[in-house]
């Protein structure tokens, strides 16, 4: 370093060197993510073509939220996708040898953007740009960041759509489209339409290396590591659930019914559903849930919030694939129903799930037993059958649903598609309420033991068999959306779609009223019929109330394009959205779309800034008021709901530097007050983010402009006064 200081411009050079390195190696691993969270099942995509584990975040579960409303739902933890040959060569550049069995991957835990899976083309497109959405002058949704629009395609079939192209070493060109909708019945699900195309090309530039090569036994083959989910997992005190590792797997359309092994029966595959048989599976699907831990000391179905001792159920959901179509061959492209010809579950921390490797001949012939293996029966939650998922076969990880697809025969240019859907399903919110309350007085011993209502209509008096019996309804659900993704598939994806929601929504906090303002473009859609207003107290991924509405069927049949919140109280926070409807002309109903009203999503406005009731400034110091004081954590649900730390400043001056002091006089947090109102809150902490502990605590108030009475122009008083107030807090 001290060189460094004697010949600054050198060292500048050496540390600008240093700098681009870091970040060229950086890129090597570095991947470009977009983000699709415009309706009820929220997730995140790579540019190479697949979602590993980490690929994101630095967190175990991230992606697939649902019910993305509230927080930390999300039930993904890994995936990845392998592409599969036999007696391949490479091309020159990597080397020149030939492998039995070759295998190109990104995921569950690697990926080589370099030379494996080489992004091409990468972009989001819509059939409308997110709304504009402001709070008190400030950008207030989530997607006016997270929702990033290259194109707008009004005749698009859908509400978003990815559009991804990577190259891969073996000279396979995949093309990735990702169809999103936010319609209130087709939300909760992606479609994800795939061509495999024998290009030729190797790697990332235009040129074809290898135009005449030919793939033999080609296999498409899909990991699924879901992990149910985040929010309940951090709620069993457990570490394990994150990864998985009590997840409940099983599948459905690919078991013969002369299928047999002990007491299982199977009532026939995905094939013989479709030549009548009304009892074989009508669905080519694997899903997963999170089940039974042999280390915790009650029964976790669900996972019921037993730490804050409002039981409700935190991980109800049901997420899963389907395949909605597979190519017979490269000439037919007509639908097999006996792809995928491999269903699998595999432990998700085994070898193969390791760094790959496409030069390790050893490592690909093992991969190679694993695409190839096959259907696995029985399925994974008949054999765990009510024991413990996590110690199926001694699992460090848990296990992981696998799809492959193949074996094709690809010439020069020759292709293949699959169309696999992704969906999640579950309890709703009010029944994880009402249902985990029930079971958590039961469960604590109260005098609430039943009999407890189950869903086929009869009884019990077993508070586990009643929250159980209710999960598992999840399954159906789960396959109610999977019927709705194959319909909307059916029709080329021409179903109805709601009103666009208004392109700006604005919410002005107020002295004595929180003024929402919106665009009129909605109003031109064919059934257009209104808007619905909902909010929220205290926090935004919560349950929201109606709290307006205007037009057809409505208490304000006059459409408006405004609306004053005089309802709010002082000291709340608020959270709003705001909704088009139509007068459900345009959806008469199908199979595909139970008939009736369509609206716009909540996500398209839903603000996560917010809004509250601002007061006059105060017209006199010695009017200041700290509330509540004294401040006693006993006492918060008395005080700010859902803001549990929060000390308000009221009446205070328009402009002033507010100093809060220890006892003995320790300058612990400043805040800039410059809005013009007389409110201002602490939330508690000092500058560094500590939570204060109890004690007696000062409050000094230095005026920093004059201010003088609205209405007469006497002066109130003056920049540079002062004015103190003591308050307790007891914790």
């Amino acid at each position: 370093m001290h060189n460094l200081k004697k010949y600054p411009f050198w060292g500048t050079i050496l540390i600008f060197v240093f700098v681009l390195l870091f970040f060229h190696q950086a890129q090597l691993f570095a991947q470009e993510v977009k983000e699709i969270k415009i309706g009820s099942l929220h997730n995140w995509y790579r540019e190479d073509g697949c979602e590993p584990e980490h690929g994101f975040l630095k967190i175990q579960q991230a992606g697939l939220e649902w019910p993305a409303q509230y927080q930390d739902m999300d039930c993904q933890a890994a995936k990845a996708l392998w592409i599969a040959t036999s007696n391949y060569t490479d091309a020159d550049q990597y080397g020149g040898n030939f492998f039995p069995y070759k295998v190109v991957h990104v995921g569950p835990r690697g990926w080589d953007t370099e030379r494996e899976f080489m992004p091409i083309e990468f972009k989001m497109i819509g059939r409308f740009d997110h709304p504009l959405v402001y709070v008190d002058g400030n950008p207030g949704s989530e997607l006016m960041w997270s929702d990033i629009i290259e194109e707008v395609d009004e005749s698009l079939p859908c509400d978003r759509l990815i559009y991804d192209v990577v190259n891969t070493s073996i000279g396979i060109t995949m093309t990735r489209k990702i169809y999103a909708w936010a319609q209130q019945y087709h939300d909760n699900y992606f479609v994800y339409e795939y061509i495999f195309k024998n290009t030729g090309n190797v790697d990332k530039d235009p040129d074809i290396e290898r135009p005449d090569q030919s793939l033999e036994n080609v296999y498409v083959f899909f990991h699924y590591r879901y992990a149910v989910s985040r929010e309940g997992a951090t709620w069993t005190g457990l570490n394990s659930p994150r990864w998985g590792i009590n997840a409940m797997l099983s599948s459905r359309g690919e078991a013969k019914e002369d299928y047999s092994f002990s007491s299982y029966h199977y009532t026939g595959d995905y094939e013989d559903w479709l030549n009548g048989d009304p009892d074989a599976d009508s669905l080519r699907c694997q899903f997963a849930w999170a089940g039974k831990h042999s280390s915790a000391s009650y029964d976790i179905i669900g996972y019921p919030n037993v730490k804050y001792k409002t039981g409700r159920l935190s991980g109800p959901q049901f997420v899963g694939v389907v395949t909605l179509h597979a190519d017979k061959s490269a000439t037919d492209k007509s639908d097999d129903p006996q792809q995928p010809t491999t269903t699998t579950y595999q432990q998700s921390d085994d070898p193969p799930t390791r760094p790959n490797d496409q030069f390790d001949a050893s490592r690909m012939a093992d991969e190679w037993k694993w695409i190839t293996r096959g259907h696995r029966l029985p399925r994974h939650d008949e054999y765990v059958g009510d024991g413990f998922p996590d110690q199926l076969e001694g699992t460090p990880g848990g296990f992981s649903n696998m799809n492959g697809y193949g074996p094709y025969q690809l010439g020069p240019g020759d292709s293949v598609r699959l169309v696999i859907a992704e969906g999640a399903n579950g309890l709703n919110r009010q029944l994880c309420e009402q249902i985990g309350a029930r079971w958590i007085k039961a469960h604590n011993n109260s005098a609430d033991q039943g009999p407890f209502d189950l869903p086929d209509g009869t009884t019990t008096t077993d508070e586990d068999v009643y929250k159980d019996s209710w999960v598992m309804t999840g399954v159906d659900s789960l396959f109610k959306t999977f019927g709705r993704a194959r319909r909307n598939y059916n029709v080329n994806f021409d179903i109805p779609m709601p009103p666009p929601p208004p392109s700006m929504f604005e919410v002005k906090s107020g002295g004595d009223r929180i003024r929402l303002t919106w665009a009129n473009n909605a109003e031109s859609w064919p059934g257009f019929a209104g808007y619905r207003i909902y909010r929220a107290v205290a926090k935004y991924d919560t349950t929201y109330d109606e709290i307006f509405a205007c037009g057809k069927n409505t208490n304000h049949p006059e459409i408006v394009n405004s609306y004053d919140d005089t309802s709010a109280v002082r000291g709340y926070s608020y959270y709003y959205y705001i909704v088009s409807f139509d007068d459900g002309t345009n959806n008469v109903g199908s199979m595909a779309n139970p008939p009736g009203e369509l609206h716009s999503s909540m996500f398209w406005t839903r603000t996560i800034e917010p809004a509250f009731l601002r007061r006059q400034a105060g017209d006199a110091l010695s009017k200041i008021r700290v509330v509540p004081n004294p401040y006693n954590v006993r006492a918060i649900d008395f005080q700010y709901p859902g803001e549990p730390d929060k000390i308000m400043f009221l009446n205070i001056p328009a402009e002033c530097i507010i100093r809060i002091y220890t006892e003995r006089g320790d300058l612990i947090k400043t805040i800039i007050h410059d809005d013009g109102s007389g409110d201002d809150y602490w939330n508690s902490t000092t500058e560094y983010g500590q939570v204060v502990v109890s004690g007696v605590y000062i409050a000094l108030f230095e005026v920093t402009t004059d201010y003088a009475d609205p209405q007469t122009g006497e002066i109130l008083y003056r920049k540079g006064e002062r004015e103190m107030r003591k308050f307790i807090i007891i914790r």
